[in-house]
């Protein structure tokens, strides 16, 4: 198998340090035998680091079970090692079949030694269990013990990259030209979908306060605020919020005028105040000429608020913040949501559990309840924008998780557009990617603090697979889709997921990477309306026919042909001004979007989407 990745780091540094070790030597003015035999030493420490690093290419007689699977007899074959993939080739000469695993997508690996196994012609083995990023197991079987542990040693080095320069996004050179790669990393610019929203207009602005990532070194460079927000203010509002990330724009609605604003949490405590930041909530507002309020959604539970009072921040408090209304969307904490996760892995790990022990488990586990207040606040945002014509300010503690999460939901709900397989890539790219979600530190790419792990974007994968199933012609994509991302996100195959914040990405020049924004055919929902439709009626997948499909698709082109009918009736009278509410007055319906039954869908027997 190919190392030559691996050795030609290693070979690297043995080469520099070499040279740094002679050039000391030189100055000090140290004998020629001291140096070579400094040298020398240099150089077998760090061969020995070679050999960590892989301790063997190719082990043969190895059995592998896939219990997930289907699969009860072990399947003989041959395991090969490289820096980037670990190989499972079958020793049948018809098949012949490869079983590929990236090798930073391991997780977990545990080697048991001496270990029985009773499938194996009484033959004692020995078992590595391999335990994925995408939940899959596998059961290596040794007839070595000697192979298990070497195997063991590799995998464990392998899977826990200590430098960014030692992933696979970055350690390849993929078969693209410069031309084809520039490409590829335009089609998702976040500038390009302000642009499809109307922005920069009378109301929200760009601003030049962030361009070298002083202001907010986690927020993007290019930043659109409320136009009654002068620079005073926004510094002001940055040094109140917590990582400095103050009150920005996520989603304009042009229908409503109404918009989707994101921040951290302020640092009032319990009497804390802040007069910039108290204008910087006032000049959002006022961009909203329909309305004297917004909405201030908390995505945490309320205790959990209260109690960041007691270390300094807090959430916003109405007496010193007129003009809002707080809403606490009870949305739990990364370590909440982990715990949950593993608890329905447990679950599904079990080997023959009646179906009341699995309910049981779904429901102990947690995880459709968490599913479900993240749907809850997407839909609370959603309401208040389309509805009520109200602007809502999203935060949570630092604003790059739950904040992430119920802001993408109600774009999904309220915009066509990101139901579509470039415009959720778009999504991505703005609201989680370059306005600073830890992907790094959420999928673990790099070897660090394991309690930083968290399934945030499984989350909202999963929120848009159960919409997919009330909705199914509402979506371009299918689940293969989600699935796909998500494995982007954990593998870091390409520079998509790179980083912690758009300033880390240009840092290591991700534009050097590949980005995957090519769509692949199975991808696509054969479901999906081909008309742009703001909602479609509920079916269901698996009760409906080619006939119910056509009626919904032409419901929703009537409802599209009375939206332009409207539109067409304003512009007779003349165009409204942009920052009035006269085109909203003339319009007979009010803006449409995706209104999914809660409390009816998502129940402990529903299915479970990508996550498992």
């Amino acid at each position: 198998m190919d190392v030559r990745f691996t050795y030609r780091k290693q070979i690297t540094s043995v080469y520099q340090c070499v040279c740094v070790c002679l050039c000391l030597c030189l100055r000090v003015r140290v004998c020629v035998c001291v140096s070579v035999c400094l040298c020398v030493c240099l150089c077998l420490c760090l061969c020995v680091s070679v050999c960590v690093c892989v301790c063997v290419c190719q082990v043969e007689q190895v059995r592998l079970l896939q219990r997930r699977a289907g699969q009860r007899k072990p399947l003989l074959g041959t395991l090969y090692l490289s820096a980037t993939h670990t190989i499972f080739v079958e020793n049948h000469p018809e098949t012949r079949r490869e079983t590929w695993v990236p090798t930073q997508h391991a997780l977990q690996c545990h080697a048991h030694r001496n270990t029985h196994i009773s499938m194996v012609a009484s033959q004692s083995l020995t078992q590595l269990v391999l335990r994925c990023k995408d939940f899959r197991v596998f059961h290596l079987l040794f007839p070595l013990e000697r192979d298990c542990v070497e195997v063991h040693a590799s995998l464990t080095r392998l899977s826990r990259p200590e430098s960014y320069s030692e992933l696979y996004c970055l350690s390849i050179n993929p078969n693209t030209n410069q031309e084809e790669r520039e490409k590829s990393w335009s089609l998702v610019l976040p500038s390009q979908d302000y642009q499809r929203m109307g922005l920069p207009n009378n109301l929200w602005v760009a601003t030049a306060a962030n361009s070298e990532y002083k202001m907010c070194d986690s927020y993007p460079a290019q930043l659109f605020v409320s136009r009654w927000a002068s620079p005073a203010v926004l510094m002001g509002s940055s040094r109140f919020r917590s990582r400095g990330r103050l009150p920005v724009l996520s989603y304009f609605h042009q229908d409503t005028l109404a918009a989707v604003c994101r921040c951290s949490q302020p640092l009032s405590g319990f009497s804390g105040r802040s007069e910039e930041d108290e204008q910087m909530v006032t000049a959002v507002m006022k961009a909203n000429p329909g309305s004297d309020f917004i909405y201030v959604v908390d995505t945490r539970p309320r205790l959990n608020a209260m109690a960041n009072r007691a270390a300094g921040k807090g959430y916003e408090s109405e007496d010193h913040y007129g003009n809002i209304k707080l809403h606490f969307s009870g949305i739990d904490n990364i370590h909440v949501m982990r715990s949950s996760q593993q608890r329905i892995l447990d679950v599904g790990e079990q080997r023959t559990p009646s179906m009341s022990d699995f309910l049981l488990g779904l429901e102990n586990s947690g995880w459709l309840k968490h599913i479900k207040a993240v749907l809850d606040a997407g839909v609370f945002i959603a309401k208040a924008i389309a509805d009520e014509g109200v602007s809502v300010l999203v935060h949570c503690s630092d604003g790059w998780d739950r904040t992430a999460q119920a802001c993408s939901v109600a774009s999904v709900l309220l915009e066509p557009y990101y139901r579509t397989m470039k415009g959720l890539m778009v999504l991505i790219e703005k609201d989680w990617v370059s306005f600073g979600h830890k992907f790094s530190h959420r999928y673990g790419h790099l070897d660090g603090d394991p309690r930083e792990v968290s399934p945030v974007l499984d989350q909202f994968l999963e929120v848009l697979w159960q919409l997919a199933q009330q909705f199914p012609c509402a979506f371009q994509f299918n689940e293969r889709f989600l699935l796909d991302l998500r494995t982007l996100a954990y593998s870091c195959q390409d520079g998509t997921f790179l980083g912690n914040s758009e300033k880390e990405r240009r840092s290591l020049r991700s534009e050097r990477t590949h980005a995957r924004t090519h769509a692949r055919a199975h991808t696509h929902a054969p479901t999906h309306a081909r008309t742009p439709t703001r909602t479609l009626t509920r079916t269901h997948a698996r009760t409906h026919t080619p006939v119910d499909f056509l009626s919904s698709v032409r419901e929703g082109s009537q409802q599209l042909e009375q939206q332009l009918a409207n539109q067409q009736e304003v512009a007779a009278g003349g165009p409204a001004p942009l920052g009035s509410r006269q085109g909203i007055q003339h319009t007979k319906t009010r803006p449409l979007y995706l209104k999914p039954r809660l409390h009816r869908h998502i129940t402990a027997s529903s299915p479970i989407g990508p996550s498992l």
